[in-house]
């Protein structure tokens, strides 16, 4: 077995087709189909059921497709820590940020970042934080930022911030002078949400589950952007991080009765390689938040 061969066997799965991976690999099918036999001859199991049109996983397979995503994402830490040690890693940092934090929180400390690393290339990439986590565990990502409630084993994380989740209304809403809201008070409102997998829409979905509550939900949608103008408009109400509404006045914040705070982390792998650019995000961000 060879790193080679590993890589087309993953190709091969994810694909489901020796065709499709062939094209992605840029060789022909014959060669991959060669290579594949050749590795299910050196473990002396068969890895795929060709039977079908499409190609599936055995048994076999199944339980080696994990071990070679592992083996794979090692050999690339190891080649990027020993091009550190030769003086020539790329600084780059790959880092996931949910939309409010990405477009309220993360801004002025990116910018600062880039002024005091002008050499290191910064990735963002904007998800909710069940997709952070899992790009995380998959290496797809070197730092996210998610919620510290159920955090995988696999991940290591540090305090980033803790903020309140409050209802937010427009100003002409008939809510929006009172003082405090109850859950009750929210879910007979019309709602703008994000789709699931963004923290706060896995908080209302808990609140939903424990009282027995069906929220209105009248518009979902990860962009940030289009909630903030539905609200402005009096479509519908929603909760967010009180810091939004401290960047536009246009949102009145209304914190619930029973207040809801959330606790938001950094996290990268535990066994995973950290870079000296990663190291140098981690403690900037640390130092400056």
């Amino acid at each position: 077995m060879d790193l080679r061969q590993l890589r087309y066997f993953i190709s091969v799965a994810e694909h489901r087709s020796f065709t499709k991976a062939a094209s992605t690999l840029h060789i022909a099918q014959p060669a991959l189909s060669i290579a594949i036999k050749k590795l299910e001859a050196s473990v002396g199991l068969p890895l795929f059921d060709r039977n079908e049109r499409q190609v599936h996983l055995t048994h076999e397979g199944e339980v080696l497709l994990p071990h070679a995503y592992r083996i794979l994402q090692h050999v690339e830490d190891a080649s990027t820590e020993m091009a550190e040690l030769r003086g020539l890693q790329k600084g780059e940092v790959r880092v996931g940020v949910p939309g409010m934090l990405g477009s309220y929180f993360f801004p002025s400390l990116l910018m600062g970042f880039k002024s005091k690393y002008p050499d290191l290339t910064l990735i963002v990439v904007e998800a909710g934080t069940q997709s952070i986590r899992q790009m995380l565990l998959d290496g797809e990502l070197d730092i996210g930022v998610i919620h510290s409630q159920d955090v995988p084993a696999a991940l290591e994380t540090t305090h980033l911030i803790s903020s309140q989740m409050v209802a937010v209304t427009s100003k002409d809403h008939p809510l929006a002078d009172v003082k405090s809201m109850s859950f009750d008070d929210f879910f007979k409102e019309e709602l703008v949400m994000f789709k699931k997998g963004y923290f706060h829409r896995e908080f209302i979905d808990r609140i939903c589950v424990e009282r027995k509550i069906t929220p209105h939900l009248s518009f979902e949608t990860n962009l940030l952007a289009m909630i903030l103008n539905i609200v402005r408009h009096g479509f519908a109400i929603t909760a967010l991080l009180e810091m939004v509404t401290e960047y536009e006045p246009s949102l009145v914040p209304i914190p619930f009765e029973e207040p809801v705070i959330l606790d938001i982390a950094m996290a990268w792998r535990k066994h995973g390689y950290l870079s000296l650019a990663d190291r140098a995000f981690i403690d900037f961000i640390q130092q400056n938040k």
